[in-house]
């Protein structure tokens, strides 16, 4: 299956399962916007000075000569100019203060010359100049950030500055983790011959938790087809998704498939992909399950390009697939026809003004170290059979997807 195909049947097989939760703003960075939120107000409320200096009617100013014009007068941020000013005079004003009535230009501070009472202008401002309109940023009525949006900071600063104190958002997606394999041990327990650290669990579930998600990390499962059914039976009770890595292949060994075969249904377990050409999507009941490959490059590849999006979408977001960014191979690549890869680069400034990918030495879908030393995966269609270096091509950066 490619992975179009398969995006398709991820995204396209689920729907939003979580319902809202009003937080503080404080606690809503990084979740999923459950309302269209629009303005009550104009922002800035009142037009309002953009520099220090010296506010004056442009009508008083000499076009082809300095202007010495009386200062009366002050207004600063949170400390406006009670009633008009007078024509014929400056006010002295402050960043962010209201303009008063009948001012229509504001004269930076730099630009103006203060002899006793007097401010000597020269020539040359335009009208309006340096004075920022009521509604510049936000019209009352308007919509500033749209349900499904996942919140950055400066959405929790425009939701602020709107007046709101809380939002509405998603719940967190209620996840069961866990890992399978006989070779696999805790972090800091005793390593026996033949076995591993499991790093796969630590990774996929700093990666839930990047997303918002609610993991319930369930440790790792012994390779018995038995032991594998009851966990998947169990975690399927008061959990929104499973997530699994390891046991998705082909070997005598490999148990996911089998178990949710028995308990549900498997609706893809191959991908035409490199790396993670094993990676299954199933349920388990009504309970959508991803069976992650083994192997650590594979497990990161495939969660930030396939299930991070169906994620998204069980939570209600609306923009599913990250950006890409194009820049220059600086690297060539020979490839199989009919499968899409991904290969790890770390960027470089080419000299030019853009960026260039250089490609990590080792392809192992084992390196977990070529994860940590790249900057993102450069992504080849099925359709290429051989990258040039200097071509250009879409480049994922992990900040993208990796929280």
């Amino acid at each position: 299956m490619t992975t179009a195909e398969a995006l398709e049947h991820l995204t396209g097989r689920v729907s939003r399962v979580t319902g809202d939760e009003t937080v503080p703003l404080a606690a809503a960075l990084g979740r999923i916007l459950g309302e269209d939120l629009t303005a009550p107000q104009d922002v800035p409320p009142h037009d309002n000075s953009a520099v220090d200096g010296y506010a004056v009617h442009f009508d008083d100013l000499d076009p082809e000569a300095e202007t010495r014009l009386p200062v009366r007068g002050r207004a600063a941020a949170g400390h406006p100019l009670a009633g008009p000013a007078e024509r014929g005079t400056a006010l002295r004003i402050f960043t962010g203060a209201p303009m008063p009535e009948g001012p229509d230009t504001v004269m930076m501070q730099e630009d103006c010359r203060l002899e006793g009472d007097e401010v000597a202008i020269a020539p040359g401002i335009r009208r309006g100049a340096n004075r920022r309109a009521q509604g510049e940023d936000i019209r009352a009525g308007s919509r500033v950030l749209a349900r499904g949006q996942r919140l950055r900071a400066q959405d929790l600063g425009q939701a602020a500055a709107v007046g709101r104190t809380s939002l509405a958002v998603s719940q967190p997606l209620r996840v069961a983790l866990f890992s399978t394999g006989d070779e696999l041990r805790e972090t800091g327990a005793p390593l026996g011959p033949g076995c591993i650290y499991d790093s796969n669990r630590v990774t996929v579930s700093a990666l839930l938790q990047g997303l918002g998600c609610e993991v319930a990390d369930l440790g790792i499962l012994k390779d018995e087809a038995e032991t594998i059914r009851g966990a998947l039976e169990a975690a399927a009770e008061g959990h929104d998704l499973i997530v699994t890595s390891g046991g998705v292949s082909v070997g005598e060994e490999d148990h996911v498939k089998q178990a949710v075969d028995a308990l549900g249904r498997i609706h893809f377990w191959r991908l035409a992909i490199k790396p993670g050409r094993p990676i299954a999507l199933g349920q388990v009941g009504r309970v959508p399950l991803v069976g992650l490959p083994g192997n650590p490059v594979a497990v990161v590849v495939t969660f930030v390009n396939l299930v991070r999006p169906m994620i998204l979408k069980l939570m209600g977001g609306s923009e599913l697939v990250p950006h890409h960014f194009l820049v220059r191979a600086a690297f060539d690549h020979k490839k199989k026809k009919d499968r899409r890869e991904w290969v790890r680069a770390r960027l470089e400034a080419d000299g030019e003004g853009g960026w260039q990918a250089i490609k990590f030495p080792r392809e192992g879908a084992g390196i977990l170290s070529s994860l940590v030393e790249s900057d993102g995966l450069v992504e080849l269609p099925e359709e290429m059979t051989y990258l040039e270096a200097g071509s250009l091509v879409d480049f994922l950066p992990f900040s993208e997807v990796c929280a």
